[in-house]
């Protein structure tokens, strides 16, 4: 079994095998001789080894096995290696910190030199993880172990067990998290957690809407959420059933919710703490009804450490995925969760059921309760009430004259101590006798969506608009609702070339003291701006920033004024671009939001909660 660790040090061990991860790719340009291919076999058996994947008896198997994965059959293992012990191993390798992805690169290197595979990104990452896959236990073990620790030591015990096996055999990569930027920002009086995804290419709204409806069953596995990918070897983008990524380390775990079979794993691209995935064992849409929300607080019944949440079911203000039926969940609270509360009500017709409406870009209603029941039924009705709800002043429109709905829930739940609640729900929820000995309480968070469009918002009305799409163009899903950005790896690039004008014009003296001094301070702004504006548009990767970075200038020029500051380094310029970024994933909330953060948003949120609770 996998050594056990804290969620702490498990992030920790994550980003600081990352670094090593890097570092050792970097020395790989060229194909081993072939003694440096047996001591790289050598290695990789000796960390199965410690890692507990294999057994000492299992050493030449396990080398036998690799050398023909990567074609060199003729390798001969040392006859000291042979004979060296576990013990040994460990003096020579730490599993924390072993730069297992570099590793497994060196050896795929070697495969593609030797014709295994086709010499491409997703060759390389076939071969490797048909490496690691060939030495992890079998999935039946790894549910087993799984199951007896939930029942011996509980669901913490049983996650960090498959967690850490997850990060050890390269299905959580380690070195794509650690390559993500992320930084956290306060907007008015909010925390907004952002993140540059490195990992994952950006997606268009419209590919993700026309998967949702594409024909089932044409590929296998029909679709990565599938939990026929376990084990699966992947295929490339030439194949008669198109690209799809190799899952020989991925592990599943089998779990029951209403009645029904679903699967537990750790998802590869881990966006927050122990990020995971449960999903449907059939390949159905997704669906946002009473099951749904049954399904959830039973989930966090099981795993009361973790939030879980689903993206919501339709076109637009859904997720990535609409074919499959699944949820995220994790080890992580999100700042929605921290948001202030503008009020609370006893929800009419539900004993002990407190409704708040949270102070969020988003509009969410957060139900709190000690009956798992009652906020089932709870949260269907506000579901119910909504897919009906009209606000032509709003823009909210439920049905077209043809049937087709437009209005869905993006819902989260999670327990949290009774202790932590606030006294006005607390009074609320706990009414009955039997409440007040409960030391949880159930929350779910009930996020309201429309996908409506219009002309002037052909890709929604509550969707990020036109003028944020040079940062934020996908869909706002799940994580996002929750306050967590998920930006597209280009901005690393794009906000350094942006910088680098700015800091250009600043140091040309377009910001200075001088003019700024001057009967001319206002139109030497323009200037600074406009040029800015003008340079951005000569350079293909800052052209799509060239408005935004107009603005900023113009900002930067009057910031400077006020702090009485000579020049801004560079840390302080890149520092500034990172607030710039976090208003504008502020400002694509405020879109996606149904009712705004004013006093007319207000009232009609108000509204429909009263609609809600008659």
């Amino acid at each position: 079994m996998a050594q056990l660790t804290s969620p702490a040090s498990r992030t920790a061990q994550v980003q600081n095998s990352g670094k090593k991860v890097q570092s050792a790719a970097q020395e790989v340009q060229s194909v081993s001789p072939r003694a440096q291919v047996v001591r790289d076999v050598e290695t990789l058996v000796d960390y199965a080894l410690l890692c507990n994947l294999i057994q000492t008896g299992d050493k030449i198997w396990a080398f036998n096995s690799i050398c023909s994965c990567i074609g060199e059959i003729e390798a001969a293992p040392e006859e000291l290696w042979l004979t060296t012990t576990k013990q040994d191993a460990g003096a020579n390798i730490t599993t924390d910190t072993f730069p297992i992805e570099a590793h497994l690169t060196k050896l795929a290197q070697v495969a593609i030199a030797n014709h295994k595979e086709e010499d491409t990104p997703s060759g390389r990452d076939r071969v490797a993880m048909n490496i690691i896959g060939m030495l992890m236990p079998r999935p039946s073990t790894v549910s087993d172990t799984f199951m007896q620790l939930m029942h011996s030591k509980g669901s913490a015990a049983a996650c960090a067990y498959l967690y850490t096996l997850s990060c050890q055999t390269c299905y959580v990569r380690k070195e794509a998290i650690a390559r993500n930027l992320a930084w956290t920002s306060t907007i008015d009086g909010n925390e907004l957690e952002i993140t540059i995804n490195l990992s994952k290419p950006e997606k268009d709204p419209k590919a993700i809407a026309a998967a949702g409806s594409a024909p089932q069953g044409e590929r296998y596995p029909a679709c990565q959420l599938c939990i026929q990918n376990e084990g699966f070897a992947g295929r490339s983008g030439a194949a008669a059933g198109g690209a799809h990524p190799a899952r020989n380390n991925l592990r599943i775990i089998p779990l029951t919710l209403g009645g029904e079979r679903w699967g537990f794993q750790y998802s590869p691209y881990a966006y927050f703490s122990e990020h995971s995935i449960v999903m449907s064992a059939s390949h159905r849409p997704m669906h946002i009804d009473t099951s749904a929300f049954s399904n959830l607080l039973e989930f966090v019944d099981t795993f009361d450490a973790y939030m879980i949440g689903s993206n919501a079911d339709l076109p637009i203000v859904g997720g990535s995925i609409l074919s499959h039926d699944h949820y995220q969940t994790g080890l992580h609270v999100f700042p929605l969760m921290k948001a202030p509360t503008r009020c609370c009500v006893a929800l009419a017709g539900y004993n002990g059921v407190a409704a708040e409406e949270l102070i969020w870009p988003l509009s969410t209603i957060r139900l709190t309760a000690c009956s798992k029941d009652e906020l089932i039924r709870a949260a269907t009705h506000v579901l119910d009430t909504w897919k009906a709800y009209n606000d032509k002043e709003a823009g909210v429109v439920a049905y077209d004259s043809d049937g087709t709905r437009h209005n869905t829930i993006t819902p989260i739940a999670r327990k949290v101590p009774a202790s932590s609640i606030r006294n006005e729900v607390a009074a609320i929820c706990y009414t009955e006798h039997a409440n007040a000995a409960a030391q949880t309480v159930y929350e779910l968070y009930l996020a309201l969506r429309c996908n409506i469009t219009s002309k002037a918002h052909p890709l929604g009305v509550f969707h990020p608009h036109a003028e944020y799409h040079h940062i934020k163009k996908e869909n706002i899903g799940l994580i996002e609702v929750m306050g967590l950005a998920i930006l597209p790896a280009r901005l690393k690039s794009e906000l350094h070339d942006l910088c680098d004008v700015l800091e250009t014009a600043q140091n040309e003296g377009l910001f200075n003291k001088a003019a700024r001094e001057s009967a001319d301070a206002e139109a030497q702004a323009h200037v600074a701006a406009d040029t800015v504006y003008a340079r951005c548009i000569e350079k293909p990767s800052c052209n799509l920033h060239a408005a935004w970075a107009r603005d900023i200038a113009t900002r930067i020029y009057d910031k400077r004024q006020s702090e009485h500051k000579a020049a801004y380094s560079r840390d302080e310029l890149e520092a500034l671009l990172r607030e710039e970024t976090s208003q504008v994933f502020w400002h694509v909330l405020e879109n996606a939001g149904v009712f705004k953060l004013t006093d007319n948003g207000f009232a009609q949120f108000d509204a429909f909660v009263d609609a809600v609770n008659k």
